[in-house]
């Protein structure tokens, strides 16, 4: 007889989450009744692509590079209270991701326990560089003749609920939609069908409010004296409840910091929403528009009325190139006439770049004015800007001459004894650059599998 309710926390909801978050959560899910879950959302498109680099230069790594921190401090509790675990740690590598978990298990003592691998994602075992150029980029930079590093498309929730099924204790995923970590457990508790668009649609959402960890109590939510959040520094993790319907309720674990609220709640059901009644996932299409949010109680907040339409025919797939590289440098310039100084400061930078040979898009900033928000130095009005202050100038530059990304970065450094008077705190950075393209692939195209160890 399918559960009243099913519960499921959130561990993380991003690559560098923090890693004692997960903790309460567990402490919290420990003394629920019924089914329990532990999810960690780790894998955004740019991470993914990181992780097939670090595969390629090492082939025992390329799943997330925080999976020990997250999972040492619970498994054992999870593994003794059967909270099941799931999770897109796997990124390039999910047989990888696994075997460490179960390394980390045996060293634990956790007996028994059974990790299961979904796979199937990876484009490039099914189509040719050639097909997937072919396909016309919905979002993101053109594909080009750039190299393909990756490309992956997104699995949903069936493949985790038959692993589930199969007696899975964690289940390891590589790129999958986010709520899919949540619609999979559901899927196995409840029985519902491949075909039930309002259930499955409730599913979803649940997912897509716990998919961001803090977002939904509180964190990057705060904004001093608008929004207020008790406890940031210990902001509580997001727990659902879920009945055989899809109702939702959000809460979060006991007694740490962060706050559920309505506005909390409705800030990330709209998160990366385009279309509230047409939210296409790999699962349903997700309709929210008639959503009703209620506060219940303290840290209680309880969502209804989601709708669903029939998945779409195609997968959202995430193509990542080769970007070539990207530097930065920067110095800071202080005191009387700082803004002047550094203004002086990006005009020689200026002079200097143009003699590098380079139609490479090259910025200059000045941060503390308006760096976060301008797209052109050159339209900037300065004269809000006190002249005397703490101003840093900040050059970036990008290409695929790695020799002349470099030489911007030391114009920054030459200004040390060749440009205006007293600047210091010199810092640089050359990092190889990752871009990524969105691509629509026919599902039929895509057949995931599942293993055991």
């Amino acid at each position: 007889m399918p559960p009243s309710i099913v519960h499921i926390g959130c561990g993380a909801g991003f690559s560098g989450d923090r890693i004692d978050a997960a903790i309460p959560v567990v402490k919290t899910l420990t003394k629920r009744r019924g089914p329990k879950y532990l999810i960690f959302e780790t894998l955004a498109e740019r991470t993914l692509a990181l992780a097939q680099k670090l595969r390629k230069k090492n082939p025992d790594l390329g799943y997330s590079p925080f999976l020990e921190d997250y999972v040492r401090p619970i498994l054992k509790s999870c593994h003794e209270s059967k909270i099941r675990i799931v999770s897109n740690f796997g990124a390039a590598n999910p047989i990888g991701a696994a075997r460490k978990i179960s390394e980390i298990a045996d060293e634990l003592g956790c007996k028994g326990i059974r990790i299961a691998i979904v796979q199937g994602d990876d484009l490039l075992k099914v189509m040719s560089n050639l097909e997937i150029r072919n396909h016309q980029t919905i979002e993101g930079l053109e594909i080009g003749d750039n190299e393909i590093i990756a490309a992956n498309a997104y699995l949903g929730a069936e493949p985790i609920a038959v692993a589930l099924s199969k007696g899975a204790d964690v289940v390891v995923v590589g790129r999958c939609t986010d709520p899919a970590l949540v619609l999979g457990p559901l899927i196995h508790e409840f029985g519902w069908p491949n075909d039930d668009w309002v259930r499955l649609a409730r599913g979803t959402m649940a997912g897509h409010l716990l998919e961001c960890g803090g977002q939904v109590t509180g964190a990057y939510f705060a904004d001093p004296g608008y929004k207020d959040v008790p406890n940031l520094a210990e902001v509580g993790f997001p727990i659902a409840e879920i009945d055989a319907e899809g109702s939702v309720i959000i809460t979060k674990a006991d007694n740490t910091g962060g706050i559920v609220s309505e506005q909390t709640v409705k800030e990330q059901l709209l998160y990366e929403i385009h279309d509230p009644a047409n939210y296409y996932t790999a699962d349903v299409i997700l309709d929210i528009s008639q959503v009703k949010v209620e506060e219940i109680g303290p840290d209680r907040v309880k969502v209804v009325g989601a709708a669903g339409k029939p998945r779409p025919d195609t997968l959202k797939a995430t193509v990542s190139i080769d970007g070539g590289w990207m530097g930065e440098a920067e110095m800071s310039y202080a005191g009387p006439n700082a803004l002047g100084r550094a203004k002086l400061a990006i005009d020689v930078l200026k002079k200097r770049c143009r003699g590098l040979g380079t139609n490479s898009p090259i910025r200059f900033d000045i941060v503390g004015t308006v760096s976060v928000h301008s797209g052109d130095f050159e339209e900037i009005d300065f004269s809000n800007y006190p002249v005397d202050g703490d101003y840093r100038v900040r050059v970036a530059s990008r290409g695929h001459d790695k020799e002349i990304i470099e030489r911007v970065n030391q114009e920054m450094l030459s200004l040390y004894c060749s440009g205006p008077a007293a600047g210091g705190g010199f810092r640089q950075h050359l990092t190889d650059q990752i871009h990524t393209a969105s691509i629509l692939v026919d599902r039929k195209k895509i057949h995931s599998h599942i293993d055991f160890i």
